[in-house]
């Protein structure tokens, strides 16, 4: 925590991409405290992004008391993305790092820090490739901090966020290749909303597509909800509200909520 000050205050000022999530509320709070006023945070709104979370992170920016910005990204105006390859992440995260930056150079800030942490490099995210080359700030990444770390030092701080389940964008919910479109997004999230207001937490409606180009919902849940999702009244209250939105099968997963399964 004493490394990570520092490095901040060496910058001192710096504009964060903020997603309400673990991380960057992390760094936006201790940011805040180390730099006071020095700091702004702007979170990029696209179709990816679910409304629940935006309204969490202005809510979560609100009690921070950092200064909270928010920029329209049309990341379905970009081929690249919408086709889906496997360097989706890396045209996502030019295209959101782009929009963010743009906005925090009218504000005055030429660095643009974002939430990455060292266990993000376990997993494949090529977004990571985009922030390098865009020499995108990575201060919890230079103090060698873990989830885990970030999590422990969020509880100590009283940040409601500790033990918040892990955030991705709606189209990891996609297998790759598949194609991106804005009603298979909005049916993911219509339907995730559904199971979190059911009680379920740290779920992902995982969306593919057969051969004759059915929606098929892969639910994964944590281990500890599944009996409880497969529950009779649960189960066929699922299967009607997925079915109501476009989906032409339901399925849960057995091996749980697995991060970056499909990756």
């Amino acid at each position: 925590m004493q490394r990570l000050s520092e490095i901040i205050r060496k910058r001192k000022e710096f504009a964060i991409a903020f997603s309400g999530g673990v991380d960057s509320t992390f760094l936006a709070a201790l940011a805040k405290n180390v730099c006071n006023d020095e700091v702004v945070a702007i979170t990029a709104d696209s179709n990816f992004y679910p409304r629940e979370e935006l309204k969490s992170a202005i809510k979560i920016a609100e009690l921070i008391g950092i200064k909270h910005f928010i920029v329209k990204v049309d990341l379905m105006a970009d081929s690249n993305i919408i086709i889906n390859s496997k360097d989706r992440c890396y045209f996502c995260k030019k295209r959101v790092f782009n929009a963010i930056k743009h906005k925090a150079m009218e504000l005055g800030f030429e660095t643009l820090a974002h939430g990455a942490n060292i266990d993000d490099f376990q997993d494949y995210r090529p977004g990571l490739k985009a922030a390098k080359e865009m020499d995108i700030f990575s201060p919890l990444v230079e103090a060698k901090m873990t989830k885990n770390q970030i999590r422990l030092a969020s509880k100590e701080m009283g940040l409601s966020t500790w033990d918040m389940p892990t955030q991705s964008c709606l189209a990891t919910r996609i297998p790759y290749n598949q194609k991106i479109t804005v009603e298979k997004l909005a049916k993911i999230e219509a339907c995730e909303h559904f199971l979190n207001q059911l009680g379920f937490f740290g779920i992902r409606v995982r969306c593919h597509s057969d051969m004759s180009n059915n929606d098929i919902a892969r639910i994964e849940s944590p281990q500890q909800s599944i009996h409880i999702m497969a529950e009779k009244n649960l189960r066929d209250s699922i299967n009607s509200f997925f079915k109501a939105n476009g989906f032409q099968f339901v399925s849960l997963d057995l091996a749980g909520y697995i991060s970056g399964s499909m990756n």
